[in-house]
């Protein structure tokens, strides 16, 4: 009995929002087959309680957009960047159609971030290259001269993702480092772009309000970065932090329990 009325409040408990999870898989968003969102005004989107922001400056031809958008593209041979809003995995993470793609721009000054209501644990997400960052690593084009690895294959590139937590009061509270591309093994076997959906766990940044990302790669010009400074996501799961009263009526109904077991355990005696 003891253990059915603990049971029974740590689901009561989950069920009331103290432990309440939720994962941003962009499949509550519409879209027509092949397609993306672009929107040409500064402005946020909303799915699975996160929210993504998208940035737009008017430079004319309807240029230019930077941070977050959604995508169902799924072309992964077509190179360049009128090919920038396809997964290089070919769809989105576990077969569905929807995924998240963000542009990091160094000269917009605002990097891509997913922002929540309150405070959350994020377990992790799903990770891979859009085709236009992978077939230039892959292949190089006009801005990358040399494909990843060199002439030789033995030049040590990388492409690495870097994802920031940030609590309600904007301190940091963690990093998580995932390279897209890695060239850096002297078996040359052993390197990789990223062609797959992967899992990244963010467990390690905690408690955080926000996420925020930016992208490094050891391919840098003139001007900056070579690599087309672009990432997919998908399936982004977190956890609400509980409030402060909802732990506290935990604490207190595992206390009754308690007290209601000994009672019963003295009057078996």
């Amino acid at each position: 009995m003891k253990t059915l009325s603990i049971t029974a409040l740590l689901a009561g408990f989950a069920l009331s929002g103290g432990a309440a999870a939720a994962v941003s898989t962009f499949d509550d968003l519409s879209l027509a087959p092949e397609s993306n969102f672009f929107p040409m005004a500064t402005t946020t989107f909303t799915s699975g309680g996160a929210t993504y922001n998208h940035t737009f400056t008017d430079w004319g031809n309807g240029c230019c957009s930077a941070n977050w958008v959604y995508s169902n593209r799924t072309d992964t041979t077509t190179a360049g960047a009128d090919n920038q809003f396809s997964s290089y995995a070919g769809s989105g993470a576990q077969g569905s159609s929807n995924y998240g793609l963000a542009f990091v721009d160094s000269y917009s000054g605002a990097n891509p971030t997913v922002s929540f209501a309150g405070p959350v644990t994020v377990s992790g997400a799903y990770f891979t290259n859009t085709t236009y960052a992978a077939l230039s690593m892959l292949e190089g084009d006009q801005f990358a001269i040399y494909p990843f690895g060199g002439s030789d294959g033995d030049r040590p590139d990388w492409f690495k993702l870097t994802i920031e937590g940030w609590d309600a009061g904007n301190a940091l509270t963690g990093s998580v480092d995932f390279y897209l591309a890695d060239y850096r093994f002297a078996d040359n076997s052993l390197d990789y772009i990223v062609d797959e959906w992967t899992w990244v766990d963010l467990s390690s940044l905690g408690a955080v309000s926000s996420l925020s990302f930016s992208l490094n790669s050891s391919d840098v010009g003139q001007f900056g970065m070579n690599t087309p400074a672009y990432f997919a996501m998908d399936n982004l799961a977190v956890a609400a932090v509980p409030e402060p009263s909802q732990v506290a009526m935990f604490l207190a109904g595992l206390g009754v329990l308690g007290m209601a077991a000994r009672r019963r355990q003295k009057t078996a005696a």
